[in-house]
């Protein structure tokens, strides 16, 4: 009997959840409001526009607002998740981002818009580095690879799912109701997320939450986003961005310090350094600023040169949206017999292919054909991003490194649509196609660039060794 109870202890701690899958579909869904959220609101922009009188500058922040704050808290999320437990912080992210969507439906002022994006990107900033960081735990071994697969693929392919479905929502009810939408499916998924997931794991020990360090990274990219917004007014090469770009670099130079002497640090910085992390972060970076240029400028030329409607405009999206998902499924299936080097580069350089196509011909037939090529490159971008990062993570790193991961997600949409909205400044105020075409050409260039650094950088196999 002893020796019986001896052999079965070592198997408790750790058994398969039996309705991990289901969870996953669930957290997964969540995950892909947050991610929706993104573009969602790309198609309404025009008619937001007409009823609340945005500059250009606002129309900006009106996605790069949401992004910030999620990426410039994620970190902190991924942190409360490790301390508080995942369960209470994805319930708590989950209900703050669907009352923040009902505040941001009923907006009536700029103000008011875009305070609900920021609550929004709040809540989502606790929620999303908690959700994966419980599909890891959830996880192991080749489950867990098959799991982050089945994640990305959601990610990659929920960004352009949002273009269609903000084209059906602002032709239909109204561009209120791209907000609204959230309302009852947040509500629904918080209910069955309590009742099915597992109970929190009291944490080991109690740290203080680096608040500063939070603040630190967030105002540094809000300086850094607020300088390549306006750079499309002020000039690239002015004192004023060229001021703007060194206050916000001198911002993470004394955030890395602080993490350094800080007791309860936010990140290890050690982590972010290690090889897989830092190729994860760089390529997620890059798979979310192409995405959100492509779509960004994408919706502009269709509503505001061609006048196209919100649904048009939506439904020349949907090829967008399956090119990323079948990008995002050929790579889940390729990545464990060729690694993440040659994919990684193949995706980078399909992008720029893509992106080159409207850069040379603004037809809307190869604009849309460009775009989707595009999309099935960065949607491979996305699987090997979370694969490299995420995949041979201990599991007490997990909120951590999926907070990092997951920021350089927000940071790359928010960097992506600020770059672009400046190249295209002309075209998106004006009528000339000059903007457009430029602001292609140089997300493609980009893409071109990134395909090298992905070749130095990218692991060509998953090694216990890159680990470390």
């Amino acid at each position: 009997m002893t020796n019986q109870e001896t052999h079965a202890t070592p198997a408790a701690p750790n058994p398969p959840h039996p309705q991990r899958w289901r969870l996953l579909g669930l957290l997964g869904a969540a995950q892909l409001m947050l991610i929706v959220d993104v573009t969602v609101v790309a198609i309404a922009l025009p008619h937001i526009d007409t009823e609340l009188g945005l500059s250009r500058e606002a129309l900006t922040w009106a996605v790069s607002a949401y992004t910030l704050a999620f990426g410039g808290l994620m970190l902190l999320g991924g942190r409360i998740a490790d301390l508080a437990g995942a369960k209470r912080v994805v319930l708590a992210g989950l209900l703050l981002f669907t009352a923040a969507s009902l505040a941001t439906g009923l907006a009536d002022s700029t103000g008011m818009l875009l305070g609900g994006r920021i609550a929004q990107g709040v809540g989502a900033a606790l929620m999303s580095p908690a959700a994966l960081s419980l599909v890891v735990t959830l996880f192991d071994g080749p489950e867990r690879h098959k799991a982050l697969g089945v994640w990305s693929a959601l990610g990659g392919g929920g960004a352009a799912l949002g273009l269609l479905l903000g084209g059906l929502l602002t032709a239909g009810p109204g561009w209120s109701w791209v907000f609204y939408i959230n309302v009852p499916i947040g509500a629904v998924l918080a209910v069955a997320l309590a009742v099915m997931l597992p109970r929190p794991v009291p944490a080991a020990a109690r740290a203080r939450l680096d608040v500063l360090g939070a603040l630190l990274v967030t105002a540094s990219s809000a300086v850094l986003i607020y300088a390549l917004i306006g750079a499309g007014d002020r000039g690239w090469f002015t004192a004023a961005t060229g001021g703007l770009v060194l206050a916000a670099l001198v911002g993470y130079g004394l955030f890395a310090l602080w993490q350094r002497t800080a007791k309860s640090p936010l990140m290890d910085l050690a982590l972010l350094v290690r090889r897989p992390v830092a190729t994860g972060t760089f390529l997620i970076l890059m798979a979310t600023a192409l995405m959100i240029a492509g779509f960004f400028l994408g919706t502009f030329y269709f509503q505001h040169t061609l006048e196209y409607g919100a649904l048009r405009t939506g439904l020349l999206f949907l090829p967008v949206a399956v090119a990323t998902m079948l990008g995002a499924n050929a790579t889940g299936r390729l990545l464990a017999k060729t690694g993440g080097r040659p994919l990684a580069v193949t995706g980078l350089l399909v992008a720029a292919a893509g992106l080159t196509v409207p850069a040379l011909w603004t037809h809307p037939a190869a604009v849309t054909a460009g775009v989707a090529v595009a999309g099935a490159g960065t949607g491979a971008l996305f699987v090997v991003a979370s694969a490299t990062a995420l995949g041979q993570v201990a599991p007490h790193e997990a909120g951590v490194a999926s907070g990092i991961v997951s920021t350089f997600h927000e940071f790359g949409a928010s960097i992506g649509a600020a770059v672009v909205s400046s190249v295209a400044a002309a075209s998106i105020v004006g009528d000339t196609l000059d903007g457009f075409t430029d602001g292609f050409a140089v997300a493609a260039v980009a893409a071109a660039v990134g395909a090298v650094v992905a070749g130095l950088l990218t692991p060509p196999r998953a090694r216990a060794a890159d680990a470390h």
